[in-house]
């Protein structure tokens, strides 16, 4: 049999990443194309402008298809922005009569748990079951198998806004991709992110990105709150255009050469020249100090904000493991001290690991949404013929059952 392959679409705010990949054996993946394009209109992890957004989109479509030689079909798309939220519900069934629970009763768990309020311009994207308990007994992963009267669920559900998802759809579409599945970029972080040590022992997934901070808590090996916050490296930026008067795309370039988190790490003797707004020549010269103490803040306000959303959660006392911290932005030399310094929490830096094929572009914690919607993909096609929805699997119904009843009233005696 040919190896699956997989194709990833990470539209965000700074950048539109797609990625080919071919899974091989053990899920192991090698890349076969890419494709980098600067993102336009989206801000914030929203579309601001469908025409500049899809074009983005389709370039990026483009290269990857190019340097691949391979024409994409269908992709699995990250999303992200201040609409996503989320929720923990429980739902009951009742087995009838201490038989083996089958997944058709872990389905109607699972759609008991989604019975709740979602207002009529949200959609359901994840349902992520995080505990099962079978008559009283508590803890369970997975109950397919196991006898008893009663099934219980704690399920963490994920809801977005339509317009927004049908906006970033509509994006893809117009690239001429089909939409295989939608995830929002801190799953996919996880994906690539985090050891199954630190799962189980309770962690942080701090992806930040340019428009956007995504969190997403795992505890005792499931993901037990998520958050997508509207802050990420361009107020870094803006900060920087504002204080010292810069273009914003000198301000990225400076805040991308010679920023630095922490201004105590830094001398008052290094300087480096620019041009600002109004100035022919000379350039002027500006201290990394300087530079360092319009950073600073900013970069402690986002990480206070960090900490807010995560004691809003109650779950602060159970992250034995920490902070793991991706995306973009993570690349601010001191960012991870000055983290652990205003969370008091460990912090590491985390980048996606090495893979084959075509990797000398997507190195570096920025792509950690992007290598992860690949990582989740090669997950899901290993499960095939299941079908994957929400974060659930399960099989497609009605068909085994048409074909088993016709083996069975044609072929059997």
């Amino acid at each position: 049999m040919a190896s699956p392959i997989i194709t990833a679409i990470d539209v965000g705010s700074h950048k539109v990443c797609a990625l080919i990949a071919e899974v091989h054996d053990n899920n192991e993946l090698e890349v076969l194309g890419v494709g980098i394009e600067p993102s336009r209109g989206m801000h914030r992890g929203a579309v601001s402008n469908v025409d500049e957004a899809s074009a983005a989109v389709a370039s990026a479509v483009e290269q990857a298809e190019r340097s691949s030689g391979l024409e994409i079909g269908a992709a699995f798309v990250s999303l992200a922005g201040a609409h996503v939220a989320a929720t923990n519900s429980r739902g009951v069934v009742g087995i009838g009569g201490s038989r083996a629970i089958e997944q058709a009763d872990i389905d109607r768990a699972l759609e008991g748990a989604q019975a709740i309020s979602v207002p009529h311009n949200r959609e359901v994207l994840h349902i992520i079951p995080r505990s099962f308990v079978v008559d009283g007994q508590d803890g369970i992963r997975s109950p397919l198998g196991m006898h008893g009267f009663r099934l219980e669920v704690e399920a963490h559900i994920i809801s977005v806004s339509k317009t927004v998802l049908q906006n970033v759809t509509k994006c893809v579409e117009a690239a001429g991709v089909a939409v295989e599945q939608v995830v929002i970029n801190p799953l996919a972080s996880a994906e690539v992110a985090l050891t199954e040590t630190e799962r189980e022992m309770g962690v942080v997934v701090c992806d930040l990105g340019a428009g956007t901070m995504d969190l997403a808590i795992f505890i005792e090996g499931n993901v037990w709150h998520t958050a997508v916050m509207p802050i990420g490296g361009k107020m870094i930026t803006s900060d920087i255009g504002h204080g010292l008067r810069l273009p914003l795309e000198v301000a990225e370039a400076v805040k991308l050469e010679h920023a630095h988190a922490l201004a105590m790490e830094v001398g008052h003797a290094k300087k480096f020249s620019v041009q600002p707004f109004g100035l022919v020549e000379p350039a002027q010269a500006v201290s990394q100090m300087d530079l360092a103490q319009i950073v600073q803040p900013r970069v402690e306000e986002i990480f206070e904000l960090a900490l807010q959303e995560i004691k809003r959660s109650g779950y602060d006392g159970m992250l034995s493991a920490g902070v793991v911290l991706t995306g973009g932005t993570a690349r601010l030399p001191g960012i991870r001290q000055l983290a652990s310094s205003v969370m008091q929490l460990p912090v590491r830096i985390v980048e996606p690991p090495q893979l084959r094929g075509l990797v000398d572009r997507i190195t570096g914690p920025e792509f950690s949404t992007s290598v992860g919607l690949l990582h989740w993909g090669a997950r899901t096609v290993a499960q095939l013929p299941h079908k994957a929805e929400g974060g659930f699997i399960r099989w497609p119904e009605g068909a085994f059952a048409s074909v088993f009843g016709w083996i069975r009233n044609n072929l059997l005696p």
